[in-house]
């Protein structure tokens, strides 16, 4: 028998470390050739590391979340004859995974317990199976009207400790339930009056959950290292402008019903092409900052990032030179890199490199929002969701009535270093102007 070495090879230029995202062997498993050993994850994509021999795992490299360097042994393998030093990985291929821990729920002899209370005070325990909530987690909805002040000691209802603990969780008032025999409160007196109280706000909200820790790791710790180091090192400044978006939704309307086997377009085409025809005028949005070297970097293409929702966590796919592209063009590059960012298709270089984003989401959108920046980017814009509201409108004889508009905020965060707010109002109002007149965004 004999030991093979496989080391982590250079699995992209540049690139001197990657995190071990999830294993898929263990000390003691058998491989074969071609298996899958590991996903590791570099600065842009998770890649899955293949066994280039047959046999028994013997050692790995360290646990999910550790960093491993490129040409650092991460698993040895025991093979049939005398092995090899090293090994080299075939093709890595794209894949992405997230590891969940879970944690005993703390409180699960809660059910005992009142078992054996209930037996001390010979009563039968509550009829359900599952564990009593306590107090401080099931509070109630609705408090039901007090009894009027008696002698506690005189007028003290008879209970067991298991009836009069269920009674206190659920925000029950002992006083007024009635008992069936005996003048004792038993447990099956208590479901009764929670049958003829339903709606008094004495069930529990709902169900107990298990505890549950996740990891920090791979893609979703690239994400919460970026964003820490956004908010840490650009003061940023947001800016919110109501847009009137009820001539574009018709034109966008007109121009969908003809598409024929043209991509459909949303409102992302139109808000891209009028920044694209605005930023020309406003440089200093679609830039770089080298906060270390002290060097701002305005750049004339337009190299626009798509934040877009994962699986895996949030990814920003880049529309390249998308000062070029028409609507239709647009519309089709935005539906190809959202796909592609969704099933871990997307290459190092659709994942980076982009010089202004556009954060969106669509219906959920909400009333407005404060993005945090793509660093080293200084200015990111988020659409909001449409409502419709009433407006009042001028009409051509200079009257006002008033009609039913669909309305849009759009949300803007700058880099306060580099972008004045006077330059984010001026850029937003132009915006305005060109989202509510949708012919000057197609006649080019």
């Amino acid at each position: 028998m004999g030991r093979y070495t496989f080391t982590l090879p250079d699995i992209g230029e540049g690139i001197a470390e990657a995190e071990i995202v999830a294993w898929h062997v263990k000390v003691g498993d058998r491989v074969e050739e071609d298996g899958r050993l590991a996903d590791m994850m570099t600065d842009k994509a998770t890649v899955e590391m293949e066994s280039p021999v047959s046999g028994t795992v013997i050692e790995v490299a360290g646990a999910e979340g550790d960093v491993v360097a490129i040409g650092s042994p991460l698993v040895v393998i025991e093979v049939e004859g005398t092995g090899e030093p090293e090994g080299q990985a075939p093709a890595p291929k794209a894949a992405v995974v997230e590891e969940r821990i879970e944690v005993e729920n703390p409180d699960a002899g809660d059910a005992e317990r009142v078992q054996a209370a209930a037996a001390a005070a010979g009563e039968e325990a509550p009829a359900s199976p599952g564990p009593v909530p306590s107090h401080d987690e099931l509070a109630p909805i609705a408090t039901p009207t007090p009894p009027p002040a008696v002698d506690a000691e005189k007028n003290r209802v008879l209970a067991s400790p298991a009836v009069r603990k269920r009674a206190k969780d659920l925000g029950i008032d002992l006083g007024q339930v009635r008992s069936a025999e005996d003048g004792r409160v038993r447990h099956a007196d208590l479901d009764a009056f929670l049958s003829y109280n339903a709606g008094g706000g004495f069930h529990a909200a709902g169900v107990r959950g298990k505890d549950e820790q996740v990891r920090v790791i791979g893609l979703r710790r690239r994400i919460a290292e970026n964003m820490a180091a956004s908010k840490r090192n650009i003061p940023h400044f947001a800016y919110v402008e109501e847009y009137d978006v009820t001539a574009l939704e018709d034109t966008r309307a007109q121009l969908n019903a003809g598409r024929s086997n043209r991509p459909k377009l949303t409102m992302l085409p139109f808000l891209i092409t009028a920044i694209c025809r605005l930023l020309p005028s406003y440089p200093m949005l679609n830039a770089h900052y080298d906060d270390e070297a002290g060097v701002v970097t305005r750049h004339g293409s337009v190299h626009l990032g798509i934040a877009a929702q994962t699986p895996a966590g949030l990814m920003v796919p880049v529309i390249r030179n998308a000062e070029s592209r028409n609507l239709w063009q647009l519309a089709t590059e935005i539906s190809r890199l959202a796909q592609a960012a969704r099933d871990g298709s997307a290459k190092s270089s659709e994942l980076s490199g982009s010089t202004i984003t556009v954060t969106s989401l669509g219906p959920m959108g909400g009333v407005a929002t404060t993005p945090v920046i793509n660093r080293p980017e200084v200015a990111i814009i988020g659409p909001n969701r449409i409502v419709e509201r009433p407006m009042f409108v001028k009409g051509a004889d200079g009257t006002e009535r008033v009609e039913k508009r669909k309305i849009m905020n759009i949300s803007m965060s700058c880099d306060h270093r580099v972008v004045d707010g006077f330059d984010a109002a001026s850029f937003a109002q132009d915006l305005k102007k060109l989202i509510e007149a949708p012919a000057l965004i197609l006649a080019g």
